[in-house]
């Protein structure tokens, strides 16, 4: 394995310098080309000595018993890595140019109803430190349909609540304003007044989230908190990005502009966007089948 990684860390930070890809990314590449490096040498080959007929065996190892995103998602990472082989001249050639991307379905986001966000929001006992903590979490996620890594990494200097607005980093090392609205303000002040500092007990951190250990919450801890309050009010399994999914849906429902929509949401490309209309019209085809007399 050290071997393999002699290979990809040099192309890791590649990525890294060029793009600015997050630490997440950069860890799922080399998830990624790890797993291919297992089933090249299944079929006789590496990473670096792979012909187009093994990376293709390789990549059907296991095509009866996994999804075609994840073979997809390992052939962009091959194309990836190879393009740089041959740019940085470790090669002749690209084995992966002519391998075609397995054809994907339309994969629509889960889309979680405006009741069941309300749901949701109800459910930490905010009598309590840590419960006024999640509401507010909670709140400022389907207010901004912020990633999961920028809501825990949200630090003070990011939030400006006279203005409404907070700035954070996303992929790519861009930064954005994301408004925050009258609710979510009135929650984060709740907080940041009556629940944060007895929280830091008297401990300097600049984290808006902060654990009874004093130090910012993990991604981690912001999932399983979710997770948990869905279960509790019986509710479908549910992650930080499916909120993230309903504040985007929900704003298209209403009648936002695509482009507004691609803005808050970080989106470098609006064809990444599109996909809520697409929710929009399912959940609108599903309403009329309900409550229309022919549908």
């Amino acid at each position: 394995m050290n071997d393999v990684s002699d290979v990809i860390d040099p192309f890791l930070d590649h990525l890294w310098l060029s793009d600015g890809l997050s630490r997440n990314t950069l860890a799922a590449y080399r998830r990624d080309l790890a797993k291919l490096a297992e089933r090249l040498a299944q079929v006789g080959g590496t990473l670096t000595q792979a012909d187009g007929a093994m990376l293709a065996s390789a990549l059907l190892l296991c095509a009866d018993r996994e999804k075609p995103a994840t073979r997809a998602r390992l052939l962009s990472a091959a194309k990836r890595f190879y393009q740089y082989q041959l740019q940085q001249g470790l090669r002749q050639d690209d084995p992966a140019a002519r391998l075609g991307t397995p054809k994907l379905g339309l994969r629509l986001p889960k889309a979680l109803s405006e009741s069941h966000v309300e749901t949701l929001l109800a459910a930490p006992d905010i009598g309590t430190l840590q419960g006024m903590r999640d509401r507010c979490l909670l709140e400022v996620l389907y207010a901004t349909g912020l990633r999961v890594s920028e809501l825990v990494g949200l630090t003070l200097q990011q939030i400006d609540l006279v203005s409404g607005v907070l700035k954070t980093v996303g992929k790519g090392n861009k930064e954005r304003l994301v408004p925050l609205g009258e609710i979510a303000v009135d929650w984060l002040q709740r907080y940041l007044s009556n629940a944060r500092p007895h929280l830091l007990a008297g401990v300097q951190n600049d984290a808006v989230f902060i654990t009874r250990l004093k130090g910012p919450m993990t991604r981690q801890m912001a999932w399983y908190l979710i997770a948990r309050y869905a279960e509790r009010q019986g509710l479908p399994k549910l992650s930080p990005h499916t909120l993230r999914h309903a504040f985007a849906t929900h704003l298209v429902n209403h009648g936002a502009d695509l482009r507004v929509v691609q803005l808050l949401l970080g989106h470098a490309d609006i064809s990444t966007t599109q996909i809520y209309t697409h929710v929009a019209r399912e959940r609108l085809k599903q309403l009329h089948a309900q409550h229309h007399p022919r549908g």
